[in-house]
């Protein structure tokens, strides 16, 4: 593939950039990105269907990982080690790993390119991105703005965009010059990948499925709850992989959260995403619109009661709201649409085991006013989700804190805090000044 040799070209000069200098390439970046924006948002819009408002906000997102790359290509630290040899001294240092594969999904056309590009790029690697097929558009105007900054700064072939089916992502995992990939998708594609990248001894950051709950305490503030779930819940219609799909409610409020609820949903302006009032645009597809449907039968058949959603004209759906006796196989698996199950509870440790008893483990919250049940759900003993909140949503992380899940979420780090370090090879050095050759654990050999 054509792209890999010119990433793989551009890898030996762009490694030996100093750090701060590549940093000061992802800064003309960002300021690309923020003179485009609302260019960006309205082909974010136009091709995936999220409303404009979250298009801007994922713009936005782009912009926020570049400035944060910015400071981190001054913070990439190593650790200084004591040594028990007299006259050594032991260190950590990162280095780069070389040509970085990013494969994304539709929902977030440029913002999990960016979580990857911007960090990537500022530790020292080139990139090679595989968009969705659903989502090239996006690609080749994010393509332009890096064209541009290359031009720009004299450097070439430091991003590289590899559209195309499947089979250019197959070809990508399966290359050896790719020592890292990063794939975005479903749980079965994201089993493939590692699969096939772990065959060659290359490394994965595996950002899969999401089935995310919000637990409401019997002492929560109601109308947050209610607002952040239905954000949760509707917002990317529903195709956001840390979307709200279970909520588990106390009994003694159980009632008055669903008549909350159902008034909220009543609200959703479902409409031309570019509208200015729409809240929910159409599903990515007609086999979005299939699943939907096909879960919706699902959960009647095993027990559950609609109490709102329903198709409306092509890919356009009501969010659906359905209550559940208990949490069935179709509770369990996810949907990628805009239906909500709602069910009942009486401990909090049973909502824990609830909220924990799904093959995926990504995104999770907890309402509730009591510091007790909300240091429960934080501790070893609470949710076994990558992210863990409290009286806030399951839905829109920022770029600051580390982005992922467990299980079969696939355990990967994105974005913020040391995720970094998942781009680059960590080395240990240990440097004699000495005269001498002291043996480590004092061991005597020879003499």
């Amino acid at each position: 593939m054509q792209q890999v040799i010119d990433a793989q070209e551009a890898f030996k000069t762009w490694r030996e950039v100093p750090a701060p200098k590549r940093g000061e390439v992802i800064r003309i970046l960002g300021n690309k990105l923020r003179e485009k924006k609302k260019d960006l948002a309205e082909i974010i819009t136009s091709e995936v269907g999220k409303i404009y408002q979250e298009s801007l906000g994922e713009v936005q997102e782009m912009i926020d990982i570049c400035d944060f790359a910015v400071g981190l290509s001054r913070q990439l630290y190593g650790l200084t080690i004591a040594s028990e040899r007299p006259r050594h001294k032991m260190r950590e240092q990162w280095h780069p790993l070389g040509p970085i594969g990013v494969i994304t999904a539709f929902n977030f056309p440029g913002a999990v390119w960016a979580w990857n590009a911007a960090i990537a790029a500022v530790c020292g690697n080139t990139i090679v991105w595989k968009p969705s097929e659903l989502a090239e558009g996006v690609a080749d105007a994010v393509r332009e703005i890096c064209e541009e900054v290359m031009e720009e700064t004299g450097y070439e072939n430091i991003f590289n965009l590899a559209k195309g089916d499947k089979e250019i992502g197959q070809l990508l995992t399966e290359d050896k010059r790719i020592p890292l990939i990063s794939f975005t998708g479903s749980c079965s594609a994201g089993r493939d990948v590692a699969t096939t990248v772990a065959d060659r001894f290359g490394k994965c950051i595996l950002e899969l499925g999401g089935n995310n709950a919000v637990i409401v305490a019997e002492d929560a503030d109601l109308e947050l709850a209610t607002r952040a779930i239905v954000f949760g819940a509707v917002g990317t219609n529903g195709q956001r992989c840390t979307t709200t799909r279970r909520v588990m409610v106390h009994s003694k409020v159980a009632k008055e959260l669903t008549k909350r609820l159902l008034k909220a949903y009543e609200q959703i302006v479902i409409d031309d995403p570019m509208y200015e009032e729409a809240m929910m645009g159409p599903l990515i597809d007609e086999q979005a619109v299939d699943n939907y449907l096909f879960a919706l039968d699902m959960a009647i058949h095993q027990g559950g009661e609609i109490l709102c959603g329903g198709t409306l004209e092509g890919r356009y759906v009501k969010p659906a709201i359905v209550k559940m006796m208990e949490q069935t196989r179709i509770v369990k698996k996810e949907t990628f649409a805009p239906i909500l199950y709602i069910m009942e509870y009486e401990t909090l440790e049973q909502a824990i085991e609830m909220n924990n008893d799904v093959p995926q483990g990504l995104s999770s919250s907890i309402f509730t006013d009591s510091l007790k049940k909300a240091e429960q759900f934080l501790s070893a003993v609470g949710s076994d989700c990558g992210i863990a909140n409290v009286n806030i949503g399951t839905s829109g992380a920022e770029i600051g804190g580390a982005f992922g899940g467990e299980k079969e979420t696939g355990g990967g780090r994105e974005s913020g805090s040391d995720s970094w370090k998942a781009y680059m090879r960590r080395q240990t050095n240990t440097i004699n000044w000495s005269d001498e050759l002291p043996l480590a654990q004092g061991i005597k050999f020879g003499e």
